[in-house]
């Protein structure tokens, strides 16, 4: 009886929704290698895009940072969105506008959270921002 719910819910066999779930495993894990191969390359890269952004004091920090960050569970998504908040304020964006663009890249709780605290981490105005937008 299951067997004909989950074809009928899912369309596909069981067969069929098993193989999916394989395959979507398989892509998975050669996503994950492909990045885990990636990230000496990825971390030149992000080292050179914080040193185009953020103040000079922050560059040793930012350069410890990329590649734990590019080996977390976020494969290195928050540096891009923190860099992208932290040119903002330090061009003198207002506080609404970063909003807007942390708002923007959708996050969740947790990536939120982290963004909040990378800013903070890397930015003069980080403190002002996270109070702004967790007001």
């Amino acid at each position: 009886m299951w067997i004909q719910l989950i074809k009928k819910i899912t369309g596909k066999t069981k067969a069929e929704c098993d193989e999916a779930e394989r395959q979507r495993q398989a892509d998975y894990e050669r996503e994950k290698k492909e990045h885990e191969e990636s990230i000496p390359k990825l971390t030149i890269e992000w080292t050179k895009k914080g040193k185009e952004i953020l103040d000079k004091k922050y560059h040793e920090l930012w350069g410890k940072c990329v590649p734990i960050r590019l080996d977390d569970l976020y494969r290195g998504m928050e540096l891009g969105a923190t860099l992208d908040i932290v040119k903002e304020l330090n061009a003198g964006c207002n506080l609404e506008v970063a909003k807007e663009i942390i708002e923007g890249q959708g996050h969740s709780g947790t990536s939120f959270s982290l963004i909040c605290s990378m800013v903070k981490s890397f930015c003069d105005r980080g403190g002002e921002f996270v109070n702004y937008v967790r007001s």
